[in-house]
């Protein structure tokens, strides 16, 4: 689904997703593009600052710049608020599902659904959060709101952790599934490099002139395009199921202790969205109905994830790869085709994802500066940034340890420590003890599963990098 956003600068317009975001689960699932205004898709509020100012219990107000004011129509229905919260939902964390079902044992999809239903209702306290102040607009507001400028900017700092390493995340998937389309190809003679990388390095150089645009309405397709490969993913694998040949019987264990640090970080990224949901509230023409829309969305997705999960676990055991398109059957037109659904994905992400970081850059500049000096800045750093990316996806190739350092590290905190956190500093004197113990329990279980999670793909991360060197 997508959603349509208008950013007010000077004579321009452009498609930009929530300021302040990733993220993650899938952010050019709410990015859009200029249409008619009889369109009937979703106009999403995303600035920056918020309103013009935010009581924020004495620790200053949020101040708000002429070219950050926009304001957002609220006429988002309950099936559109639906499908976009599923859209940006459904992303990387479908392809380590199954590797995610079969190291942790068929009992950890109960893990799984656990966390569906937890960060529903961490959703569902983001909302309490909006409705108690109007002026409140977006995730960095809520957490400015509660705990002051050093709450934003830590906010802040987790959301674009969460985008960098999820840019990471996507490259490293990027050139794992090409080495398998090109699998036996030799593109180069060189010693230094394979032929996975260099395709790996000429689709990041594909995709740089996409991160120079300021209007992305240009390429607005490729959000649609993105949510359309997700699903051609999980057609693909219930495709091999069915007509593959390949026999869905193999044994799933029942639990795995050791492994359930590692899995709880694939899991948690998979549901981690939770900074694009204000967006989704603003836009809703009834925003009291956003718990309902919370509910059937994590409901859909959680039986999304948990239907992949163990069909690819069933279908490869203990040889499945931390990338289900990698376990198929090279042989199949299927598997091709989920194969480079997985390389497209990543080249329909780039520009929505670093949107974020390029709108910083670019409001720091000076007034003064001509635009056309700020579109060469902003483009400039894009790249400088996408590079680093590459370098770094193909430096450190290890996707299940790169996705869990970052679901463990920074999603668990953005999608369950601070909606509660927020929730509890705002409504405590309204809160019963039952309600409060119950948040603060899912407090220390976000805290305990963040910090074993970072130590066991840490340490993995670094076990593999000294296998290589």
């Amino acid at each position: 689904m997508i959603c349509q956003v208008y950013c007010l600068e000077e004579n321009t317009s452009s498609t930009l997703c929530e300021s302040d975001t990733k993220t993650t689960g899938d952010v050019s699932g709410i990015v859009a593009t200029e249409n008619k205004k009889e369109s009937k898709e979703i106009i999403v509020d995303i600035n920056y600052k918020g309103g013009s100012s935010i009581n924020d219990h004495g620790n200053g107000d949020v101040h708000e710049t002429k070219d950050q004011q926009q304001h957002a129509k609220a006429d988002s229905s309950f099936l559109h608020s639906v499908l976009n919260m599923s859209g940006i939902l459904i992303g990387l964390g479908q392809l380590s599902t199954p590797y995610a079902v079969q190291n942790g044992g068929w009992a950890s999809a109960f893990l799984l659904i656990g966390f569906g239903i937890i960060c529903a209702y961490t959703s569902h306290l983001l909302a309490e959060c909006l409705k108690k102040n109007v002026k409140l607009r977006n995730y960095p507001d809520i957490a400015q709101y509660t705990f002051g400028k050093k709450g934003r900017l830590i906010a802040s700092i987790f959301m674009y952790m969460e985008i960098f390493m999820s840019l990471v995340s996507f490259t490293i998937s990027l050139h794992d599934n090409l080495g398998q389309v090109f699998l036996g190809v030799k593109l180069l003679d060189l010693s230094w490099i394979n032929t996975a990388q260099a395709l790996t390095v000429i689709a990041i150089i594909i995709a740089l002139p996409t991160v120079w645009l300021r209007d992305l309405s240009k390429i607005s397709f490729l959000s649609t395009a993105g949510i359309l490969m997700s699903l051609v993913i999980f057609v693909t694998v219930g495709c091999t199921a069915a007509f593959g040949g390949i026999k869905a019987n193999q044994s799933i264990p029942v639990l795995q202790l050791r492994n359930i640090p590692a899995v709880s970080g694939l899991y948690i990224f998979s549901f981690a969205s939770h900074v694009l949901f204000p967006d989704i509230y603003k836009s809703m023409k009834d925003p009291s109905e956003f718990t309902k829309v919370s509910i059937a969305s994590f409901g859909l997705v959680t039986i999304f994830y948990t239907a992949l999960g163990f069909m690819g676990a069933k279908l490869f055991g203990s040889g499945v790869s931390s990338q289900i398109t990698l376990s198929m059957p090279r042989h199949l037109i299927i598997t091709k085709t989920a194969l480079w659904a997985v390389v497209l994905t990543p080249l329909t992400k780039y520009a929505f994802e670093l949107v974020p970081v390029a709108s910083i850059v670019e409001r720091k500049l000076p007034s003064s500066m001509s635009v056309k000096k700020k579109m060469f800045v902003r483009g400039t750093v894009g790249s400088l940034l996408l590079i680093f990316v590459l370098i770094l996806a193909l430096t450190v190739p290890y996707f299940e340890n790169v996705l869990g350092l970052t679901g463990s590290l920074v999603s668990i905190s953005v999608s369950i420590i601070y909606p509660c956190a927020f929730y509890i500093k705002i409504f405590r004197p309204r809160l019963s003890k039952i309600a409060l113990a119950f948040n603060v329990v899912l407090i220390i279980f976000g805290l305990v599963l963040g910090i074993m999670g970072t130590v066991s793909s840490s340490k993995s991360l670094v076990q593999n990098l000294g296998k290589q060197w």
